[in-house]
């Protein structure tokens, strides 16, 4: 195997080899944190659409509330330590970090004060004349009273209510708990005098409760908050003791967990260290209901030490997100989406899959290999179906069970020598975790990088991990100062006597949640140069050594950004000399500054540009001699769009790649990723026909303006076309 004789290494940055003038303008560049947040609006918009089930909609209500949770948890607590350090470091726009911080705040007061507009104004309503209804305290009848009280006294003995005094100071609040602020008049069992006091609510508790009809009398679907529970026999905690207020709050942490990876010698037992910590970091942002007296917010703010861009007053429970529990609750399928089933595609109709329609397998659930630790048996060898041509399958319109089924196809083949796995996010209770656990015991040569940083799945990653090495597998925790970020399978399988190489590439993780969930793609294929490729970049994440020449796959932090400037630039080249030219690129995120510029550049040179990105965008269409060829767009649906696909026209000989990378700086330089070329002529027409869906809908398309907002993409009369719906096999009205 020999060396790259160039480096791989791309020493491109965002601050290296100046750009011309026109493309490094500051008002040229959109705010990447201010792009992430204004894609909470386009979420939140989904609630309003009449054309979606009401309990959809308000998924997607709780969905915004989610998004911005973790927002709050990471950008905006990495801006508040820049500020709070003077740190000077600032984006192409050239905004300072407590400028970026100010213009959050405002969005974001705005975007709290919409959702619970939405929630109180528009969905309770519908929901109530559907006769789905969230009882207020006022309405309860005396025997919705009389079993709400029974249900809180058996409560009681698993909360702790606590008084403020020199003996119990504040407490600890659990990051995004829900809690209430009491305050007491009289004097207690002690002769204590009354003050505050601080009611934590268990996690463990639902926040919806549902009322049982027989035994209160009223409909099978009236629901009570559990903030409204405890507010109404919150004095049952403290007798004897007047009650003059009880507020309801949350407070939202920093919780991006800190490693020093020089310093440290087990990166799994610093990170299970900083886990602890994580559920009581610095407070970003407080929640309060907004008829809480200015004494008592006064003395939260100060308790958690945020400013009055952080505290917001909400018109209704202060976790929104908990109300997502409703739609598993609700037995209402016309209230949801109808059903939907992944095809399998032609080329396996003939194997165990031939029903072309199959449901997805179960999620959160221990599967058989679990408890038995057998692999289910199959009546065919996938890996004939992958010697005969390539596999495209496209999540979730085609099923995720064919990855399944090529794990654990492998893991129980004979011929089977060794399985190489990358592993960012599988959720508990992952098949494929138990596949690979299975086969370790079994004896085969497993391997598995299992990339512990991947965020707010830290524990259940290391659980993987733990149980990997307990069955005998080789796991490694990635390259310090790189998250391992790609998304690949390696099998090799004795042939006669040759060793055979089967790859899996996808864009999405191996988590069979958000399979039905997200829209990715998944690659098949024995080419023998691709094989090559994974087998060689498994040898550089697991082993030591100079980087090594890679035949097709472009990966992140080596080619993959200067592979992708040079492929821009051929295009811009193409178009300065007539012939064809035009790029459209799928994918989450667009915020690295040289691929901007290049983008730019390409444009200017004539370039039709097409940009499909779902969530941040730092690039500004449409700008006179900058940016006129360039048409982004964002598409947000009953899916959330994440496959990433590349397409370079190359004047006559068009490229098609997917890739795991997003064009943001992390993915490109502190991230192992992998771009790959789909070859095959059937499949790279397909995804060009796929991206131009996207292109034409006007159902669930977001355009976005110059000035940085986005509107919604009109039909005009004609017919409505929506991606999603396209590739589900229904044609969109």
């Amino acid at each position: 195997m020999k060396e790259s004789k160039e480096p791989r290494v791309s020493d491109a940055s965002p601050q290296s080899a100046a750009a011309p003038e026109y493309v490094s303008k500051p008002e040229h560049f959109i705010n990447w944190q201010l792009s992430q947040l204004e894609f909470n609006w386009r979420v939140l918009d989904q609630a309003l659409d009449a054309n979606t089930p009401l309990l959809e909609r308000l998924k997607f209500l709780c969905m915004c509330s989610i998004n911005l949770d973790e927002f709050y948890e990471i950008r905006v607590a990495e801006l508040k330590q820049k500020a709070a350090l003077s740190v000077a470091e600032m984006g192409p726009e050239n905004l300072p970090p407590r400028e970026v911080l100010s213009a959050i705040g405002q969005r974001a007061h705005a975007l709290v004060a919409e959702q619970y507009r939405i929630l109180n104004d528009i969905l309770f309503p519908e929901l109530a004349q559907e006769h789905v209804r969230f009882v207020p305290r006022h309405e309860w009848t005396k025997k919705q009273t009389a079993w709400l009280r029974s249900h809180f006294q058996q409560m009681m003995s698993i909360i702790s209510p606590m008084g403020l005094d020199p003996a119990h100071p504040f407490p600890q609040i659990l990051n995004k708990s829900l809690n209430f602020l009491v305050s007491l008049k009289g004097k207690d069992a002690f002769g204590r005098k009354g003050g505050m006091a601080i009611v934590q609510t268990p996690r463990l508790l639902p926040r919806v409760v549902q009322l049982p009809p027989q035994e209160t009398g009223g409909d099978p679907h009236d629901f009570v908050f559990l903030s409204s529970i405890i507010h109404a026999f919150v004095d049952e905690l403290f007798l004897q003791m007047e009650i003059t207020g009880c507020h309801q709050f949350r407070v939202t942490r920093n919780s991006d967990l800190y490693v020093d990876e020089e310093e440290i010698e087990d990166l799994r037992r610093a990170i299970e260290s900083e886990l602890l910590s994580r559920r009581y970091g610095e407070a970003v942002r407080l929640e309060v209901t907004n008829h809480c007296t200015e004494e008592m917010l006064a003395f939260l703010m100060d308790k958690f030490g945020v400013v009055q861009q952080e505290m917001f007053r909400v018109n209704g429970p202060v976790n929104l997100h908990r109300l997502m529990r409703l739609y598993d609750l609700l037995d209402r399928p016309d209230l949801k989406y109808p059903p939907f089933f992944p095809s399998i595609p032609k080329q396996l109709a003939h194997t165990k899959f031939s029903s072309r329609r199959v449901a997805e397998p179960l999620i959160n659930k221990p599967t058989s290999t679990a408890l038995t630790g057998k692999l289910p048996q199959s009546t065919f060898n996938i890996f004939e179906e992958i010697r005969k041509k390539d596999i495209l399958l496209h999540h979730p319109f085609e099923s995720f069970s064919p990855v399944l089924e090529f794990i654990q196809e492998a893991c129980r083949d004979e011929k089977v020598l060794a399985i190489k796995q990358t592993l960012y996010r599988t959720g508990d209770h992952s098949a494929i975790v138990d596949a690979l656990v299975a086969a370790a015991r079994a004896g085969k040569e497993i391997t598995v990088v299992d990339e512990l940083r991947a965020r707010f799945d830290e524990e259940i990653n290391i659980r993987s991990a733990t149980r990997l090495e307990e069955a005998g597998a080789h796991v490694v925790y990635g390259v310090v100062g790189y998250k391992v970020h790609a998304k690949m399978i390696l099998v090799i399988r004795q042939e006669g006597s040759e060793f055979r190489n089967y790859v899996h590439l996808g864009t999405g993780n191996y988590h069979a949640s958000t399979t039905r969930l997200y829209t990715d793609y998944s690659l098949f294929t024995c080419d023998e140069a691709m094989g090559k490729d994974v087998h060689r970049l498994f040898l550089e994440i697991t082993s030591l050594g100079k980087p090594m020449a890679l035949n097709k796959v472009l990966d992140s932090p080596f080619n993959l950004h200067p592979a992708l400037l040079t492929k821009i630039e051929r295009e811009a080249q193409n178009a300065l000399a007539g012939k064809p030219a035009r790029i459209i690129v799928k994918m989450n995120q667009l915020t690295e500054l040289k691929i901007i510029q290049s983008l730019y550049q390409a444009s200017q040179a004539g370039v039709k540009i097409d940009l499909i990105i779902r969530a941040m965008c730092s690039l500004r269409p449409g700008l006179p001699k900058v940016s006129e060829n360039i048409r982004v767009r964002s598409i947000v649906g009953r899916f959330l769009e994440h496959g990433r696909v590349l397409y370079f026209q190359n004047n006559e000989h068009p490229e098609v790649f997917c890739t795991s990378a997003d064009w943001m700086y992390r993915n490109l330089f502190r991230r192992i990723e992998t771009c790959f070329p789909i070859e095959a002529p059937k499949l790279r027409k397909r995804l060009i026909e796929e991206l131009e869906y996207y292109l034409e809908d006007n159902t669930n398309a977001w355009e976005l303006l110059a000035d940085g907002s986005y509107q919604r993409v009109e039909r005009h009369g004609g017919r409505g076309v929506a991606a999603q719906s396209i590739l589900m096999g229904k044609n969109a009205e």
